[in-house]
């Protein structure tokens, strides 16, 4: 029995290993591309050119000037207010009419509620380039309502509406209790005021999750914000990023910088949140 016990030890062990080895080796897959993007932000333009994949002890041109460059080319406080402006509202907006929707769903057991949610999750299938052209389409010929921030922030809001009541519902359906909202209901409170009172404050968790997966969507989008802004002032960081580009040749070591000066701000807020993400999206999406 020892022998076998022991035996069964040691091949756990090494599966163990393996499995170590492999997490590693995926990881430093992952996290490459990233690297060389923070090591080629600090090099030149001819060492980038010349050893891309050379570390910085290699270098003797190694400096900050990049970002510098970057910061002033790009407009980058201007881009930054844009960004940030698109951003939250987009977030704020599509969070509590995703959450008032899907509570409406779960608690509501009719025709109608289950035919909205059935084709909002159909929908998700749906690629966004599939009816990019027909949007601009209507909206810059017909409505003529492009180059607008507000029309930005309304499609952002459409397009995620179908995943975040997705998420919601799950999270609603399997941790907020209906006695809560009954007990409240007997004390003379309104539908409303029991959602906002009540049942808001126990969907912190799917809220934070939500709150990031749609804020680093919104923040790193390129194609839909390329289809409505043309206005240099209301371009966003990653539009902005595109100015680096030449009609034959390309600053990288600038491109390198105004990448990470982009994803910066949305990493820090990653960082922050990044508990509450993990646990919303588990009990949003098994419950």
């Amino acid at each position: 029995m020892m022998n076998q016990t022991k035996v069964g030890g040691n091949k756990r062990k090494i599966a163990n290993i393996v499995a170590m080895a492999g997490l590693i080796i995926i990881f430093i897959a992952y996290m490459f591309p990233f690297l060389m993007v923070v090591i080629n932000s600090l090099k030149q333009k001819r060492d980038i050119i010349k050893s891309p994949f050379s570390w910085l002890f290699t270098i003797k041109g190694l400096s900050f000037d990049n970002f510098v460059k970057a910061f002033t080319q790009m407009d980058f406080l201007n881009a930054f207010k844009n960004s940030l402006i698109v951003t939250v509202s987009a977030t704020v907006l599509v969070t509590i009419l995703a959450a008032m929707l899907a509570y409406y769903i779960v608690r509501h057991n009719n025709a109608v509620s289950k035919a909205t949610f059935a084709l909002m999750v159909a929908s998700m299938i749906i690629p966004f380039q599939a009816i990019m052209i027909p949007l601009v389409s209507i909206y810059g010929g017909t409505l003529n309502v492009l180059n607008h921030r507000i029309t930005l922030i309304f499609m952002h809001t459409g397009f995620s509406m179908a995943m975040s009541v997705f998420m919601f519902h799950g999270f609603i359906k399997g941790n907020v209790p209906i006695a809560l909202e009954e007990a409240a209901c007997i004390d003379g409170c309104t539908h409303t005021r029991t959602f906002f009172q009540i049942v808001l404050p126990l969907l912190k968790p799917i809220i934070s999750t939500m709150v990031i997966l749609n804020a680093l969507a919104f923040w790193n989008d390129f194609l839909l914000p390329s289809l409505v802004l043309t206005d240099k002032k209301l371009l966003t960081l990653p539009l902005s990023t595109y100015s680096f580009y030449g009609t034959y040749s390309a600053d990288y070591g600038t491109i390198m910088a105004g990448l990470l000066l982009c994803v910066l701000p949305i990493l820090i807020l990653y960082v922050v949140l990044q508990k509450q993400i993990i646990g919303g999206v588990v009990a949003g999406a098994v419950k």
